[in-house]
């Protein structure tokens, strides 16, 4: 089992002073302007990343 991965900065104001909250597992307090979130890892999606063609058209034709 890994660790849990922690935010690097505020979803609100940016700021890096974070901490884990008492509130359970993916709850963590902002310092800076006192606000408290929750992270969720909801799954991956089913139809994975569709990143750009490396070819640069999808449909195969010419450009």
């Amino acid at each position: 089992m890994t660790e849990r991965a922690a935010p690097f900065y505020c979803p609100y104001c940016g700021d890096e002073d974070l901490r884990p909250s008492e509130e359970g597992h993916g709850s963590w307090e902002c310092r800076a302007c006192n606000r408290a979130f929750q992270l969720k890892f909801l799954g991956l999606l089913a139809e994975g990343f569709k990143g750009p063609s490396p070819h640069g058209s999808s449909d195969g034709g010419a450009p």
